[in-house]
């Protein structure tokens, strides 16, 4: 036999070269065409596992093992599992398969200009990568493998671990013959992420196949642990149509895998180091770039490793595959999960999934005590690994200490559409083995309820949906929810609201971040969430509504009540456009217009613009449009639309139309303010009413009044979304946009298709 038919460079594969060398060499080849950076390296080839099977005369030996075999006796597959490993091990390596894969070391070594190389042998299974079966991480790695002894006996390791455990289930689970499946093994020159970083991607939001971005984790060091869930990783969020970072969140990366003595351990990593990125800005966007164009030349969204060396302080893309779970989805089902009762919350941490599921809490230490699961389970465990795929499967939802949105728990958990709960910290001690659980997962913050509580589910088919002249848009607070929403069929966001986000992920009041000199967690908590919306609903408008809190909503934020005077009727106070201008509050102001100005700016999502709320009088907005002008905002370059919520707005609504590019209609403070109702008290609720024919009359006037001055008018208040009849009295008024709660968007757009039509 040839050498090319034991052994091959990656340089001269391609993706026509999948059942010859599997599917990690031939993806690793088919990107040297692509300007990747890939390390060299060659890969053996399936003829050679199989001269290697029957040269030995080991064939029968692994078939007698799996004759008979139960995946569900997990004694009887350990013991049978491990038989067969030992057997492909020990056998002798057949002096001609042997002779070429020394040689072609060899010349690696000289190309390199290195005796001897340090090498990574990765497993490369002819079914592995493929679309629709996934075999990722169910056999092993060897790395800082050096000498010829070493390199034989790794590959040895490698033909071997086609018969995992893991393996063997998931192929018997999905009716692959065992001696259908081959192994390849990708020898690659060994990179030095211990001297720098590593990590995983996705070509597209793993959580909820949001297509538009690129997610990536990062640790120091080898990223072998951030697979496993050991480390919690950087994790960046790059949107490809402008490979803007949207978002960018700090991971623990409390240790690092580095080499020692021939192999790797796990090293605790400085506590200064740990509160920097592992990437920066621009080996960000460059690792993104890459993923996109790998993306774009295998048309299906990528599951992709990479490594930075550090010696050569350059970037390598060590492994690309298919997407599995998103990529091979053909449903078009929104589905959204929400609990319709509530209970004690024991817990919370990172949530993968987007499901709600109840079950006993089983805790287990490692993946030997897996017989003690039963069907329906919730799995509690400190982290998991490959080996505990055959539980896993068992489970009604995952509950981990440790690990991040790419761990294996999570990558996992997706797979199996199962809810899983990482990084949760201490749930291993806080929850009781055999108490029942909920495991909320509906947000972007998993929790565990005490109980089985109950919830429900509800479905939207988004496929054949009718298009419509006016605008359907939706309101939307939460951007922890854009990406998942992005494929409802609106026309965008008409009202994207800053106070959820300040909230939920700053809690600080910004003068007190000011005084503090922290004014950058104010500036990048906004940033982010603004970007996650922009972001999934690019290129339609998404307004952004400047912040609206009253006075003692600012109080109880962290640092509040020094800067913030106590009012009767916070209601009718110092808020919207009032508190822009004001001395002692503009430098806060600031602060939200930098937020804004690098959403559009740095991420390049110029499709959000801005609205002002509460704007008294068209004086006060000109100043308000000053000084977003000051602050980098500048009409010239943005649409900036005024909220029409005050009957001045009505009435001078000519006037505002000469300084404004639109008006959005808050219905709550509209009808407030032209009722004379509290809308927060209790004894005149009663009173307070969207229809009454003040509101309507206003409304009407509105929209005549802006359209005679060529601006465009829609509605963000809560009418639409409570009142389905209110659509009807919105659409006959000569309406522009109607924005409604997610949930009632389905029905929204049949409503006005039905009016149009």
């Amino acid at each position: 036999m040839s050498r090319d038919t034991f052994v091959r460079w990656l340089e001269d594969l391609s993706g026509d070269d999948t059942d010859a060398v599997g599917g990690k060499s031939a993806n690793l080849g088919e990107l040297a065409d692509l300007d990747v950076p890939v390390l060299p390296g060659f890969t053996t080839t399936a003829s050679a596992y199989d001269y290697y099977v029957e040269a030995t005369g080991i064939h029968s030996e692994i078939k007698s093992q799996l004759d008979g075999l139960d995946v569900d006796d997990v004694s009887d597959l350990q013991r049978r599992g491990e038989r067969i490993r030992r057997t492909i091990s020990e056998a002798s390596m057949p002096p001609e398969l042997e002779s070429a894969i020394l040689e072609r070391y060899a010349e690696l070594g000289d190309e390199i200009d290195i005796e001897d190389p340090e090498v990574a042998v990765r497993s490369s299974a002819t079914a592995e990568d493929l679309p629709e079966a996934s075999f990722a991480g169910q056999q092993e790695t060897f790395l800082n493998v050096a000498g010829e002894t070493e390199l034989i006996e790794s590959i040895k390791h490698c033909f071997a671990s086609l018969f995992t455990d893991r393996a063997i289930v998931y192929r018997e689970n999905n009716d692959f013959d065992h001696f259908d499946v081959k192994l390849a093994c990708t020898v690659q020159k060994m990179g030095r992420a211990d001297l720098a970083s590593s990590g995983v991607l996705f070509t597209l939001d793993p959580d909820t196949g949001f297509e538009d971005v690129v997610v990536i984790e990062a640790a120091y060091g080898f990223g072998e642990p951030i697979v496993q869930g050991v480390v919690d990783p950087d994790r960046y969020v790059v949107f490809k149509p402008t490979n803007g970072i949207v978002e960018k969140q700090l991971g623990g990366k409390t240790q690092r895998m580095v080499r020692r003595n021939g192999g790797t351990k796990l090293e605790s990593v400085p506590e200064a180091a740990r509160e920097e990125f592992a990437l920066s800005d621009e080996r960000i966007r460059e690792l993104a770039t890459y993923a996109t164009r790998i993306e774009e030349h295998f048309e299906t969204p990528q599951d992709i490793e990479w490594l930075v060396d550090g010696d050569l302080e350059e970037l390598f893309v060590v492994q690309a595959r298919p997407e599995t779970v998103h990529g091979a989805a053909t449903e078009n089902v929104l589905r959204t999960y929400s609990l319709t009762e509530t209970a004690e919350e024991l817990l919370d941490g990172v949530a993968i999934g987007s499901a709600i599921a109840t079950g006993p809490v089983r805790i287990l230490e490692d993946h030997r005590q897996m017989d003690l699961v039963e069907e329906g389970d919730v799995l509690v465990t400190e982290m998991t690994d490959p080996d505990w795929v055959p539980v896993m499967k068992k489970a009604s939802a995952i509950v981990t200490d440790r690990g991040g949105k790419t761990s294996h728990a999570a990558i996992v958990s997706r797979e199996l559409g199962i809810p899983a709960i990482v990084r949760a910290g201490d749930a291993t001690d806080v929850l009781s083995d055999g108490t029942t659980v909920t495991v909320d997962c509906s947000t972007d913050t998993g929790r565990v309820y005490e109980g089985a509580l109950e919830y429900e589910v509800t479905e939207e088919e988004i496929d054949d949906l009718p298009e419509t002249e006016t605008e359907v848009k939706l309101v939307l607070g939460d951007p922890d929810r854009a990406f998942a929403l992005a494929n409802l069929p609106v026309d965008g966001v008409g009202l994207a609201r800053e106070e959820f986000i300040v909230t939920s992920h700053v809690g600080h009041h910004p003068l007190a971040l000011l005084s503090r000199g922290e004014e950058s967690q104010f500036v990048d908590a906004l940033r982010t969430g603004i970007a996650k919306i922009g972001a999934a609903f690019y290129p339609d408008e998404v307004i952004f509504r400047l912040s609206d809190f009253k006075t003692d909503e600012y109080r109880n934020l962290t640092g509040g009540p020094p800067y913030e005077p106590e009012e009767d009727n916070p209601m009718l106070g110092w808020r919207g456009a009032s508190r822009y201008y004001d001395e002692t509050f503009r430098e806060a102001f600031r602060l939200e217009c930098e937020a804004l100005r690098q959403v559009r700016e740095d991420v390049g999502l110029d499709n959000v613009i801005v609205m002002v709320p509460f704007c008294r009088t068209p004086e006060e907005g000109q100043r308000v449009l000053d000084l977003l002008a000051e602050f980098g905002l500048s009409q010239e370059e943005m649409d900036i639309y005024v909220m029409a919520e005050l009957p001045s707005n009505i009435v001078l609504a000519d006037r505002f139309a000469e300084l404004f590019d639109g008006f959005s209609i808050g219905s709550n403070d509209l009808t407030q303010l032209t009722l004379g109702v509290d809308r927060n008290s209790e004894q005149l609720a009663p009173l307070f009413d969207e229809t009454n024919d003040a509101v309507k009359r206003s409304i009407t006037s509105l929209i005549e009044d802006a359209h005679r001055h060529d601006r465009p008018v829609g509605i963000c208040g809560d009418a639409p979304s409570t009142i389905p009849e209110y659509t009807e009295f919105l659409l006959e008024a000569g309406i522009d946009s109607i924005s409604v709660s997610p949930d009632v968007a389905i029905e929204t757009l049949l409503t006005v298709a039905e009016f149009e039509s």
